[in-house]
C-alpha cells in the first residue's frame, strides 16, 4: 500500500497505464467486449486508470471542455431518445462507450513521451499475441482462435471471436508497430512485430481490415516520410505474403489444414522480413521484384487459393448491401431523429431467396444516422471534430512524431474500418480510440503549447 501511494502521489503513470493494457486485454479475452460481462470488465478497469490518474491530479480534465460537451450532447441525445422510443440498454452502452473512450484519453494526457511509448509498447504486444494466436487459429483448426465463415472458410479471428474485429485490432496494431520500428529499428522486437501482426491481419481474411491498414499506412507516411516508412514496411509485407501463401491451403473448409506448412512459410516469410531491411536498398527492390515473380509463378499451384480468390477477392458482399438498402429505408422514414437507439432492423432478401434479418449495418455512421437521425450524426461529427482538435493540439505541442503518427495512422484505420463493420459495438475499440487520442494529443496543460520557436516541430 505504502509502494502504491508513493507511485500515485509521484504522479507515476505505470499504475494507470498498466490498468489501460490490462482493460485491452480484458477487451480482447472477452470477445471484444461485445457481451455485457466483459463490457464490464473493460468499462471497470478503464475507471480504474482515470481514478489512478485524477488522484494524481484532481484538475485533470482541464482542457477538455470540447470534448466533454459535444460526448455529453451525444449520450444526452441519445438518452432522449432511448425514453421516447425505447432501447436504453443501448444508451446504456453508448455512454459506457463514451466514458471509457474520454477516461482512457485523460489518463493517458497525464503522461509524457516515455509513458507513451510504454502503452504503445504494450498495445503492439496485445496485437502481436492477437496475431500468432489467429494465425495458429487457422494453422491448426483451433475453434477457440479461428471461425468457420459459411461453412467454406477458416479465417483467424483469436479471442475476438470475429475476424473482422480481429482485423480492426491488428490493423491498428500493425501501425503502432511499424511507427515503433521506424523510430528505432534496433530495437529486436519492433520488426518481429511488425511483421507478426501483418501475418494476422492476412489471417483474418478481412478486406474492410487490409484497405483500413493501408489507408493508415498512407497516413503513417505523410507524417513519418515515404521512403522511411516504406523501407520498414515493405520487408514486412513480402515476409506476411510469404506467411500467408503457406497457409492458403488451411483455409477452405473442405480441405485438411497444413500446420507443418504452415510453420515452414511462417519462418520463411520471417527471414524475408527481418533480414532484407539490413541489405543495400538496391538489394531489397531486386529481392522484392525476385519474390513477386516467384509469388506469381508459385501461387498458381497452391492449394485452396481458387476458393480463396472466390470467396475474398471481390467487392460483393450480398449481406452487406442487403442490410445497407434496408437501412436506407429506415433513414427516409426517420430522417431526423432516427428510429430510436438499437430499435432499427433490417430486412434483405440473400442469393438464395431467403428472408434475411439483422440487427447491424456493418456500417457504424449508418447505423448511427439509423438510430438517432440526423440530430445524432451532427453530435457525434462535433464529438470527433473535438477529438481531432485534441490530436492537432498535440502535434503543436511538440509529441514526438513516431508516437503521434503511429497514433493517428491507427485512429485513421480504425474509422476506415467503422465505414465497413460494426466495431463500437465492442468496448474494446472506444477503449483503444481513447489511448491513441491520449498517445497523439498534449499532456496535461499544454493544449495551448507551442514550440519556443512559434513554429511545428516537424
Amino acid at each position: 500500500m505504502v509502494l502504491v501511494e508513493t507511485l500515485v502521489h509521484k504522479q507515476d503513470p505505470v499504475l494507470s497505464h498498466i490498468a489501460l493494457v490490462a482493460a485491452a486485454t480484458a477487451g480482447v479475452v472477452a470477445q471484444g467486449g461485445f457481451y455485457l460481462p466483459g463490457r464490464t470488465l473493460v468499462t471497470v478497469l478503464a475507471a480504474v486508470a482515470f481514478g489512478l490518474a485524477l488522484h494524481a491530479r484532481r484538475d485533470l480534465l482541464t482542457g477538455l471542455v470540447a470534448i466533454l460537451g459535444t460526448a455529453g450532447a451525444v449520450v444526452a441525445w441519445a438518452l432522449l431518445r432511448g425514453v421516447v422510443s425505447g432501447g436504453l440498454p443501448v444508451v446504456a452502452a453508448v455512454a459506457a462507450s463514451l466514458a471509457t473512450l474520454v477516461a482512457a484519453l485523460a489518463a493517458v494526457r497525464l503522461t509524457g513521451p516515455a509513458a507513451r511509448q510504454w502503452l504503445m509498447s504494450g498495445l503492439v504486444g496485445l496485437g502481436t499475441l492477437v496475431a500468432v494466436t489467429g494465425w495458429a487459429g487457422v494453422a491448426w483448426r483451433l475453434e477457440r482462435w479461428s471461425v468457420l465463415v459459411e461453412s467454406t472458410m477458416w479465417r483467424a479471428a483469436s479471442t475476438l471471436t470475429y475476424s473482422n474485429a480481429a482485423a480492426a485490432v491488428l490493423a491498428a496494431a500493425a501501425l503502432l508497430a511499424l511507427a515503433l520500428a521506424v523510430d528505432d529499428p534496433n530495437v529486436w522486437w519492433r520488426p518481429c512485430a511488425v511483421y507478426l501482426t501483418q501475418v494476422g491481419l492476412a489471417a483474418t481474411l478481412s478486406r474492410a481490415g487490409a484497405l483500413a491498414f493501408a489507408a493508415g499506412l498512407v497516413v503513417l507516411a505523410a507524417a513519418s516520410g515515404v521512403r522511411t516508412v516504406l523501407r520498414h514496411a515493405v520487408p514486412a509485407l513480402l515476409g506476411a505474403g510469404v506467411a500467408l501463401a503457406a497457409l492458403i491451403p488451411s483455409f477452405p473448409a473442405d480441405a485438411s489444414p497444413r500446420p507443418l506448412l504452415a510453420v515452414g512459410g511462417l519462418v520463411a516469410g520471417a527471414v524475408v522480413a527481418l533480414v532484407l531491411p539490413r541489405l543495400p536498398a538496391f538489394v531489397l527492390l531486386g529481392a522484392g521484384a525476385v519474390l513477386a515473380v516467384a509469388a506469381v509463378l508459385g501461387l498458381r499451384h497452391v492449394a485452396g487459393l481458387d476458393a480463396l480468390l472466390a470467396r475474398r477477392a471481390t467487392l460483393a458482399s450480398r449481406g452487406r448491401s442487403g442490410a445497407t438498402s434496408s437501412a436506407l429505408d429506415l433513414v427516409a422514414a426517420h430522417p431526423l431523429a432516427g428510429s430510436g437507439p438499437g430499435q432499427g432492423r433490417y430486412f434483405w432478401i440473400d442469393h438464395t431467396g431467403q428472408l434475411v434479418v439483422s440487427r447491424w449495418v456493418h456500417n457504424e455512421y449508418l447505423q448511427w444516422l439509423v438510430d438517432l437521425g440526423a440530430i445524432g450524426l451532427v453530435l457525434l461529427l462535433a464529438f470527433v471534430a473535438a477529438l481531432i482538435l485534441h490530436v492537432r493540439a498535440g502535434r503543436r505541442a511538440g509529441v514526438p512524431i513516431p508516437l503521434w503518427a503511429g497514433a493517428v495512422a491507427a485512429i485513421a484505420a480504425l474509422a476506415l474500418h467503422s465505414a465497413f463493420d460494426f466495431l463500437w459495438e465492442l468496448a474494446v475499440v472506444p477503449l483503444l480510440v481513447g489511448v491513441l487520442v491520449g498517445i497523439a494529443g498534449p499532456s496535461h496543460g499544454e493544449e495551448s503549447a507551442t514550440p519556443p520557436n512559434g513554429e511545428e516541430t516537424s
